[in-house]
């Protein structure tokens, strides 16, 4: 959850001082890494594990278990994700308004994970 949360306060000041269409694949990157720990954080505390090549789906998917991350949402992760494996592993720019169109959720996904988080840590507690 640390390193969502360090990625996440970087890729806010690099907003706010580099133009989003320019670096549309960096942020994009970013908020999926974000996302990404985020859904990790929460198959750790479930003891869940998802490794070999599909961990990354199989991760994201995982939150269909929660009744706060909608089927829609899941959708917009899972389309995030393939998007940023289209520009990482075969060169494809992410083009167009994506990222403006998308901020408002990935930022909202963003806060039902760490609520989900911190909701099932105090119940540990």
């Amino acid at each position: 959850m640390k390193m969502a949360e360090l990625t996440e306060n970087y890729l806010k000041e690099a907003l706010s001082k580099m133009e989003i269409n320019e670096n549309q694949a960096i942020f994009a990157k970013d908020y999926y890494d974000i996302i990404r720990e985020l859904a990790t954080s929460i198959l750790f505390i479930d003891g869940v594990k998802s490794v070999g090549e599909n961990a990354h789906k199989e991760t994201l998917d995982y939150l269909k278990n929660y009744k706060e991350i909608t089927s829609l949402e899941i959708s917009t992760i899972q389309d995030l994700r393939i998007r940023r494996n289209k520009n990482a592993y075969e060169g494809k720019l992410i083009e167009g308004p994506y990222l403006k169109n998308n901020i408002g959720h990935f930022n909202n996904i963003i806060t039902k994970l760490k609520e989900i988080i911190v909701s099932k840590l105090e119940k540990r507690a």
